[in-house]
């Protein structure tokens, strides 16, 4: 069996919250989180109880450590990260809020050690035949910087020549490049994947507005080998595989408690339920479940119970009651 169901490769970075609903300007304290997406992810892997990595290119410094203390902490295998002299961790701030004040985040994430990373930096030892099952990355790396998008795509090409599967989430950001740039920037990315995330609302700030199944059938005849997977929000997920079929799954209501990071733990349900099941339909359902229990639950990390998200999935809804 390989050592890892799944590797992830991005960035992550520490998360500054002030607490409660105070603002930015007004606190005298901050919460300290860590988030990043391809980490968010490999943790709600762990949390499902599969062998997932997850590497990047850290300031050898109390707060590269931090960051890579926190992501080991919950089970993810962090030995193959880059640690790097003289650089800087990307922070972001949050500032939480009720409608009609939206909620903020404002980055400070220029010249971050990872945003230097090489092709070369990728480690020899990870990219072995019998060493994974499945890497994973998304469009914000490739976004960070020129060199960040080079290192992600020669992965995705080596992780490909290894005979793993590859799995790609546009996650566009519009504070990184713009929807045309992003969207010639993740064609290769996309072209290379076997399994494509693309939430709609990415899709129409790339592509143009269109109705969910006009937007998964044109990303079907583009990428015409590649199963395609679009987040829906409120109307759920749907999914079209390459010989056309299109799958839906409507949402599982949740209370929002912490909105960040429901996308990377969709993406965790469904690539935990497609590598154990090889089910599209039943892949589609656990991601939902799986951004459903994230939304209820503070911080970026998809700090999960299998058992909860599983009763999710068998139609238990929960909620309610002490256990």
């Amino acid at each position: 069996m390989p050592t890892y169901d799944v590797v992830t490769f991005g960035e992550t970075m520490m998360r500054l919250t002030p607490p409660g609903y105070l603002r930015i300007e007004q606190t005298t304290s901050f919460d300290i989180w860590v988030g990043g997406t391809e980490s968010n992810t490999a943790i709600g892997l762990a949390r499902l109880g599969m062998d997932a990595a997850w590497f990047s290119r850290l300031p050898a410094s109390p707060m590269g450590r931090y960051v890579s203390n926190r992501v080991q902490q919950y089970g993810v295998d962090v030995s193959h990260i880059v640690w790097a002299e003289d650089a800087r961790l990307g922070i972001f701030f949050h500032e939480k809020s009720e409608a009609p004040r939206a909620s903020r985040i404002i980055y400070d994430r220029k010249d971050s050690a990872v945003s230097r990373v090489q092709p070369a930096d990728l480690p020899e030892d990870l990219f072995l035949v019998d060493m994974s099952r499945l890497f994973h990355v998304t469009g914000i790396t490739l976004a960070i910087s020129d060199s960040a998008r080079k290192t992600a795509l020669e992965a995705m090409r080596r992780a490909k020549d290894l005979g793993w599967q590859v799995s790609f989430d546009t996650n566009y950001r519009s504070t990184l490049w713009s929807g045309q740039q992003a969207a010639a920037d993740c064609d290769e990315a996309m072209a290379l994947a076997d399994i494509v995330f693309c939430p709609l609302g990415d899709y129409q700030a790339l592509y143009g507005d269109a109705a969910a199944e006009d937007a998964l059938a044109a990303l079907a005849s583009k990428y015409p080998e590649t199963l395609i997977i679009m987040t829906l929000g409120k109307d759920g997920a749907g999914a079209i595989a390459p010989d056309g079929e299109l799958f839906r799954q409507s949402a599982i209501l949740a209370g929002e408690v912490g909105r960040i990071g429901g996308g990377d733990a969709f993406a965790a349900g469904f690539l935990y339920a497609w590598l154990t099941f090889a089910d599209l339909p039943l892949a589609l359902k656990w991601g939902v479940a799986m951004s459903s229990h994230k939304y209820t639950i503070p911080g970026d990390l998809p700090l999960v119970d299998y058992e909860e998200v599983a009763s999710l999935v068998a139609g238990s809804t929960g909620g309610g009651l002490i256990r």
